[in-house]
């Protein structure tokens, strides 16, 4: 039974979390998301990718950016979480691409933690930039940041975002630390070959830090569609890793829809998060939708259908139709992603133009 004045799908999932892309662009560049060079696009299936498709580095992307007049203002993505809010969602994570590209990202995190019933306002980036930003994002209502760390090499690092920046991304770290915005979680994709043999290291640095640190398997949403699941380290694998150089204590779930499996060390306020969706799916207790940063619902990662609110949005209807449009939206959610299945079906959108 679908309740009234909720966000419920036909599955009897209630929606508590909107997942805002703010920005489809990213200083960054992937292997698993937006390759930059030949060498990265090239590390999955070096035998069978189209040479055409190749790029050298800091050329333009495979994928143009969107044109600002398809991008959401924030006047129209506060108005979304407002009305998405007045349905049950509570939980808010700001997303891009690269939302600290923004100009003023600080100004949407004021405008949608004045909202009374967002009780979690959370950003992702992947750290460049964040440290001159930090403290007027903490004072503008974010609650806590989630930072990419995929490897603590800095040369590997550079061959994974195509970036030399692991300097910032561990400064960025620190920041957070300092000012409170905890717990502070970083997100490691995990690609085997690449850097799956830094896995017992990142976990050390969640220790020693006193961090969370999540371990992400590799999902097919990168460009070319080269995906293979030979690349992906499963979380059992993961955790077998790590407890046979340390001590790992399961916790307890914070919620039935958490994505991640919890371990501590024993000690000390680290821990490790397992996010396994291709291994330990956990679409039965999903309670996510997202935004894009054009405007476009998605009621599932791997969703090949989208739902556009711009019309809605820039034409006269009001926040009761704009409701209904959303109720309407979650009722086609999907009951799985289906990754592994026979008719599973890749999205043609990466990660960076759907949000994290």
């Amino acid at each position: 039974m679908i309740r009234p004045g909720v966000l419920q799908d036909t599955h009897n999932r209630i929606i508590r979390d909107l997942r805002i892309s703010i920005t489809d662009r990213c200083n960054f560049h992937c292997v698993y998301c937006l390759p930059e060079t030949e060498e990265a696009a090239n590390f999955y299936r070096p035998n069978t990718l189209d040479p055409s498709k190749t790029r050298p580095a800091n050329s333009n992307p495979i994928y143009p950016w969107k044109p600002r007049s398809k991008i959401l203002t924030f006047e129209e993505i506060t108005r979304i979480t407002r009305v998405a809010a007045s349905l049950g969602i509570n939980k808010v994570r700001i997303t891009g691409g690269e939302p600290l590209l923004r100009k003023g990202v600080e100004n949407l995190v004021s405008q949608i933690a004045s909202i009374d019933s967002i009780r979690d306002l959370s950003l992702t980036t992947n750290g460049t930039g964040f440290p001159a930003l930090a403290k007027r994002l903490k004072d503008a209502g974010l609650g806590r940041v989630t930072i990419s760390l995929d490897s603590l090499d800095r040369d590997n690092f550079k061959k994974i975002t195509g970036r030399d920046a692991l300097p910032e991304v561990l400064e960025s770290i620190c920041s957070a630390k300092s000012l409170g915005l905890a717990p502070v979680k970083l997100n490691a994709v995990i690609i085997r070959g690449l850097n799956d043999h830094e896995i017992v290291r990142l976990a050390q640095f969640a220790a020693d830090e006193s961090v969370v640190m999540r371990f992400i398997e590799f999902m097919p949403l990168g460009t070319r569609q080269a995906w293979q699941r030979d690349h992906v380290v499963s979380g059992s694998e993961i955790i077998e890793q790590i407890r046979s150089h340390m001590p790992l204590i399961p916790l307890p779930a914070g919620n039935l829809s958490e994505t991640s499996t919890r371990w501590s060390f024993g000690q000390g306020t680290g821990e490790i998060g397992i996010i396994a969706p291709v291994s330990q799916p956990f679409c039965g207790n999903c309670n996510r939708i997202r935004l894009t940063a054009d405007g476009k619902i998605r009621t599932c990662l791997f969703s090949l259908g989208e739902h556009d609110l711009k019309p809605a949005l820039r034409s006269e209807a009001d926040d009761i139709e704009l409701a209904a449009e959303l109720q309407r939206i979650v009722l086609k959610k999907e009951p799985g992603h289906r990754i592994g299945e026979p008719d599973f079906v890749q999205p043609t959108r990466t990660m960076s133009h759907i949000g994290g």
